[in-house]
């Protein structure tokens, strides 16, 4: 504890006596300060013993001491000191008076007690207490040490909040809470995932204070990790601001940490290495070979049914959160990935290939649902046409057929840049329809050159000859029909489906020219012809 008036009053050597402000000894002084200025605030900062003699103020008027009682208390000085027996036997009424009136605490100095005594034993009181918290803190930095090689973070966290008489919580690289101590906290911890979000936007390391939800506590928020995406959040709550010790400790959880964090990215960066040569090894159709280089790395995600998740960067940015450059869009998928199999306990294989991403993960597992989750999100934060994350999403498959996932998922995305979605599964695919896909420019150019001929021709006003095709199409060859949509007779139909053979160099008796046809006719639906 700093020292306190009721430490110095209470001090056998100097002799200190009360004479106002009684109730108010508890309050810490910052230092012992001498001046004899009419008006000493400009020269204060607050928490000082003013020690004083009266050498150039009336103290015996009132109406003087009331104002500058009042402006001692209103610049934060915590006592003043009279001293009696140099220019004044007693300490004048009228500054008594105006000490009470303002609550502020007056000490009696007597005359055998020199300034510099009651500064000695401020300035002694300090350091010692500096000490204490300086060897308190070395001993929470060991005890924090020894809980992180015993039990992990959570040793340290427990450790932490014992420390600073509070709470903590550990926060993973997507901003959610991993572990909490004491275990009610991770429900006060979840609440503050916005500012752990925002927190993680700034380069590391980072730290802000927030107040805890409705207002319960006072939060600190720092970033762990030395890249430039912090890797993971550390919040401490507390009663009030953290004394010199719990400061220690909590910068000792700090450093801590990010050693720890660091470490895993290392060891993150090896996992990596050997899951692209898994990768590899599935992909060219070497199931049993990929088991042995995964060994028990990636638990049973090889044998049992999972999915290929193939991601890419978009060319244009309009999607991409502020601050977000370009490529953090894999990165945040990617800790999403990683996030939910830390929570799950699943394995996943997260492989990063330049501006594209490819993920392994088990199907129906929760990795699988925080990737589709997380695109979910990109598609709703979507603010242009030109997306930042492409994301395509096989079917279910064993290690047998790896390759064939991975190229349903790379169709699955090229889906969706050509729609311009986020997020396109390929069993979507299969279960709907082949005519969305008939809005690819590409599909439109082909059709309009296959059809341009016949729509020269009806140009003319020589005949409708797209329109009488369409028909005939639609009614799958059946000329009645046909020709009694068109309102002609049926002969007229069939010279106008020779000549549409004439002027496109086809036989309409192909399934296959009748095919191109119908879906020509369905890519330019609407347009003119």
């Amino acid at each position: 504890m700093p020292p306190t008036l009721a430490s110095l009053v209470h001090h056998s050597a100097l002799k200190l006596t009360v004479r106002a402000g009684e109730d108010r000894l508890d309050a810490p002084v910052r230092w012992a300060h001498a001046s004899e200025l009419a008006d000493p605030v400009p020269y204060m900062e607050g928490g000082e013993l003013l020690l004083i003699t009266a050498l150039k103020l009336d103290a015996e008027d009132r109406e003087a001491m009331r104002r500058y009682v009042k402006r001692l208390a209103g610049a934060g000085v915590v006592g003043l000191g009279f001293a009696v027996g140099v220019h004044y036997d007693d300490i004048p009424e009228a500054l008594v008076e105006a000490a009470r009136e303002e609550g502020l605490p007056l000490l009696e100095v007597p005359r055998r007690t020199p300034f510099l005594a009651i500064s000695k034993a401020v300035s002694a009181a300090i350091a010692a207490d500096q000490y204490r918290a300086v060897t308190a803190g070395f001993a929470a930095q060991r005890e924090l040490t020894r809980q992180t090689l015993t039990d992990g973070p959570e040793g340290l966290l427990a450790a932490l909040a014992s420390q600073v008489d509070g709470w903590a919580a550990l926060y993973d690289a997507s901003g959610a809470v991993v572990a909490a101590a004491p275990d009610w906290a991770g429900r006060r911890a979840a609440r503050l995932t916005a500012e752990v979000t925002r927190l993680r936007e700034r380069p590391a390391p980072a730290s802000s204070v927030v107040a805890g939800p409705e207002n319960e506590d006072r939060v600190e928020l720092h970033s762990l990790g030395t890249g430039r995406r912090p890797r993971a959040a550390l919040a401490v709550g507390t009663a009030s601001a953290p004394g010199t010790a719990e400061r220690y400790a909590v910068h000792s959880a700090v450093a801590l940490l990010t050693l720890t964090t660091e470490r895993s990215r290392s060891l993150h960066a090896a996992e990596q290495r050997i899951g692209a040569a898994v990768l590899r090894m599935l992909l060219a159709g070497e199931p049993d070979h990929a088991r042995a280089v995964a060994g028990d790395l990636y638990g049973g995600l090889l044998d049992a049914p999972f999915r290929i998740i193939v991601a890419e960067t978009g060319g244009g940015g309009g999607g991409r959160p502020q601050g977000e450059a370009k490529g953090d869009a894999l990165g945040a998928l990617a800790e999403a990935a990683e996030s939910a199999a830390a929570r799950s306990g699943e394995p996943v294989l997260a492989v990063p290939e330049g501006e594209r991403l490819v993920v392994l993960a088990a199907d129906g597992g929760t990795v699988v649902s925080a990737c589709c989750e997380h695109a979910a999100a990109r598609e709703a934060a979507r603010r242009s046409e030109d997306g930042d994350l492409v994301v395509g999403l096989s079917a279910p498959a064993g290690p047998i057929a790896a390759s064939a996932a991975y190229k349903q998922a790379e169709q699955a995305l090229s889906v969706a840049r050509r729609r311009g979605r986020v997020l396109v599964e390929h069993e979507q695919m299969a279960a709907g329809s082949v005519l969305p896909l008939l809005a690819d420019d590409a599909v439109k150019a082909f059709a309009d050159g296959l059809l341009r001929a016949l729509r020269d021709h009806d140009a003319t006003g020589r005949g409708d000859l797209v329109a009488s095709l369409r028909a005939w199409l639609s009614r799958h060859g059946q000329w009645d029909a046909a020709a009694a949509d068109l309102g002609v007779h049926r002969h007229t139909l069939r010279y106008r489906m020779r000549r549409v053979e004439e002027i496109l160099g086809r036989s309409l008796d192909d399934p296959d020219v009748r095919m191109e046809l119908w879906l020509a006719l369905k890519a330019t639906a609407g347009e003119a012809g």
